[in-house]
Formats: C-alpha cells, sequence, structure tokens
C-alpha cells in the first residue's frame, strides 16, 4: 500500500499580496508557503503510514525552487518526492493541471490498496477543482470535504463536512479524497527528520517523461491549451473601521436607528 499526496506551492496570502500591472500575482516578490490543506493531506498520510506502515509520495507540479517544499514534506515524514516541472506546463489551469498530475500519478502506479490524497482547495485559487478532476482522469472513486479518515482492508470510511451537517461514506480503494483542515494538525518537523530528508529519494517528471501518456497532449496543457484564465487580480480595498455604540437604552437604539436611516438602509 501506498499514499501518493499531490501538494502545491502558493503565495502566503496571510501578508501584503503584490499584483503586477497587468492585474497577475506578483509570485517572485511574495514568500511561498505549502498550502494549508495540502498540509492537512501530508498530516493524514503520515498518520495512516504511522498505522500501517505504508510508503507515502509528495507529488507537486511547479518551478524548480518548489523542489525545497517537497523536502520539507520528506522532512515532515514522507518517503520520497516528485517533481512535475516542464515549460511545456506552466501556465496550466485547474482543467490542464489536473491532466498533468493525473499523468504523473499514473506514472508512479496506482494499484488496489492505494490513496491519492490532495487538499481540498488551494488559497491562491480557492477553485477546489484539481482533485476531483484528478480522480475523473484517473477514473477513481472520490469523497471531498474529508474530516476523518478510518482505513481498514481494502476500504476507507470518511466524514465527509457538508454546509448543514455530515455524512459518512465507505468507498473501495484505490480511491481519492480531498482534505479539509479539521482533519488534523499538522505535526512540526523535527531535527532529525531534517537531517533524513536530503538523503530521501527525489524524481524530476519533465514533458520528456510524460508525454507518452494520452493525458499529455501539447493541445490541452499550460497557457495555450488551458480553457480558462484568471483575467486580473487585485487587493480588496480596506473597509474603514466600524461605528460602536454601547448600552441597550432608548437614546442608544435611536441613535442606531438615526445611523442606520441615514445610510438608507431603513
Amino acid at each position: 500500500m501506498k499514499i501518493i499526496v499531490c501538494v502545491k506551492q502558493v503565495p502566503d496570502t496571510s501578508g501584503a499580496v503584490a499584483v503586477n500591472p497587468d492585474g497577475t500575482l506578483n509570485r517572485a516578490s511574495m514568500q511561498s508557503i505549502i498550502n494549508p490543506d495540502d498540509k492537512t493531506a501530508m498530516e493524514a498520510a503520515l498518520k495512516l503510514k504511522d498505522e500501517t506502515g505504508c510508503r507515502v509520495t509528495a507529488v507537486t507540479m511547479g518551478p524548480p525552487p518548489a523542489a525545497e517544499m517537497l523536502r520539507e514534506l520528506m522532512a515532515m515524514g514522507a518517503d520520497d518526492g516528485v517533481l512535475v516541472s516542464s515549460r511545456e506546463f506552466g501556465g496550466s489551469d485547474t482543467f490542464a493541471t489536473a491532466q498533468i498530475l493525473a499523468a504523473a500519478v499514473k506514472h508512479l502506479g496506482v494499484e488496489k490498496d492505494d490513496i491519492v490524497l490532495c487538499g481540498r482547495q488551494a488559497i491562491d485559487g480557492d477553485t477546489a477543482q484539481v482533485g476531483p478532476q484528478v480522480a475523473e482522469k484517473l477514473n477513481l472513486p472520490q469523497v471531498t470535504y474529508v474530516s476523518e479518515i478510518h482505513k481498514s482492508d481494502s476500504t476507507v470510511t470518511c466524514r465527509r463536512m457538508l454546509e448543514d451537517g455530515y455524512m459518512t461514506v465507505r468507498v473501495q480503494t484505490p480511491c481519492l479524497l480531498t482534505c479539509i483542515k479539521e482533519l488534523n494538525e499538522p505535526r512540526y518537523l523535527s531535527a532529525r527528520g531534517i537531517f533524513e530528508a536530503y538523503g530521501k529519494p527525489m524524481s524530476v517528471y519533465d514533458y520528456e517523461t510524460l508525454k507518452d501518456d494520452p493525458l499529455i497532449d501539447p493541445t490541452t496543457i499550460g497557457l495555450k491549451g488551458s480553457p480558462t484564465n484568471i483575467f486580473k487580480s487585485f487587493t480588496p480595498p480596506r473597509r474603514s473601521a466600524g461605528v460602536m455604540l454601547e448600552g441597550a437604552d432608548r437614546k442608544s437604539c435611536e441613535k442606531l436607528a438615526g445611523i442606520l436611516a441615514s445610510r438608507h438602509f431603513i
């Protein structure tokens, strides 16, 4: 049994978001982090590894510097990493990205008891599309918005979050699950883990590696092959500070009503 975890390196949006004059994100000037939901997926994989002794592989698509993110994931406990990187893959939207990642996962091989884990969504796009699309490309059953995972033989029982509650789903392996932050708290890196990470294997899958897969069609990958693109990215204007009113007496209520009326809310 092995677990393949798809991860993404994203800009840290907790600070200032840098935007180029053309409206695209200036990623080079922003701090990069592991996408939080993907880190949750990695922790879920490592907990299953602790229980079953399975192998955990981290897979990411991105430029060469993304290799350092894979080293961090291997320091957490992943056994190896795969960097999917090639100029032909640059500028891919979610549809093209899912095709490329699916081809990479196929190249690794998905067997009977294997699980593919993804984060629910990336903080730089918030589409929640790549995980489900990878599952469709690989013809795998999928469960999204997973908040609990229990593995038993060739089945996985998941607790899935809904807008108004939860549902329990049992699925046969191999399968793909997308994880939400409520699933766990990712572990901290240990000094030993960091030291060992640089001795673990890392592979690079470029266009030449994957080009024989039917999913790697030059007309449907990369920027030119992406059916969607980002028109503009911008930082929303800051809102002014609100007005705080204290007290529950008649005078406070009249003042509140006056403010709401002056702004045509009532």
